[in-house]
């Protein structure tokens, strides 16, 4: 018989943060968290559970990957979306799940760029989960506006521009996530890359 702990999720509104487990006892455990509506990380033995974020997150995720995914197939960069897969390390003590994530070209093993849209503070330290994943660019959207990592060795450094996407405007993708209109949003970021990519068709 599987038995699940019942969690109010009402009443989580910050992530909530239990230390002092092995990775043994979480993995332990994690089947019995694993309840709709909840997420689960794990960072250096503290167990973070964090209620599913509401539509507003949902909107603005959604329109980055969307987005993302139209630079790419512009582009025509080889690419798998692996959006919020599970990512875990056992010896580096870590396990994450981003917002949306990309594998850049073929035959990778993990994501190459995790992306991270922030509406509640606190947690686990994100950037130092995805160094122990080496994920090697992380974005995130906060306050409207993104921030950029790229892993230099055993460390995060801030990059105005993405690395991996080195053509992709960050003014261009800021603009479109502050278009209310989906549509309008979509078809102008499309009509723009379009131009800068293939200036001559």
């Amino acid at each position: 018989m599987t038995m699940t702990l019942e969690i109010d999720l009402e009443r989580i509104a910050e992530p909530l943060l239990f230390p002092g487990f092995t990775w043994q006892q979480f993995k332990a455990v994690e089947p019995l968290l694993d309840v709709p509506g909840v997420r689960l990380s794990f960072l250096d033995g503290v167990l973070e559970i964090r209620r599913m974020p509401g539509k507003k997150h949902e909107v603005v995720k959604k329109r980055i990957g969307i987005l993302v995914e139209a630079y790419l197939e512009i582009a025509g960069i080889p690419h798998t979306p692996t959006g919020s897969m599970t990512l875990e390390s056992e010896s580096g003590l870590v396990r994450r799940e981003a917002d949306e994530s990309y594998e850049i070209g073929t035959d990778r093993d993990r994501p190459d760029l995790a992306i991270e849209v922030v509406v509640t503070r606190g947690g686990i330290n994100k950037l130092e989960a995805y160094r122990r994943l080496q994920i090697p660019e992380v974005w995130f959207w906060e306050k409207e506006q993104f921030s950029f990592y790229a892993l230099r060795v055993d460390r995060y450094e801030a990059i105005q521009q993405s690395e991996l996407l080195s053509n992709l405007d960050r003014l261009l993708l800021t603009k479109a996530l502050s278009e209310p209109n989906h549509l309008k949003a979509v078809q102008e970021f499309r009509r723009s890359v379009g131009e800068a990519i293939r200036p001559n068709l």
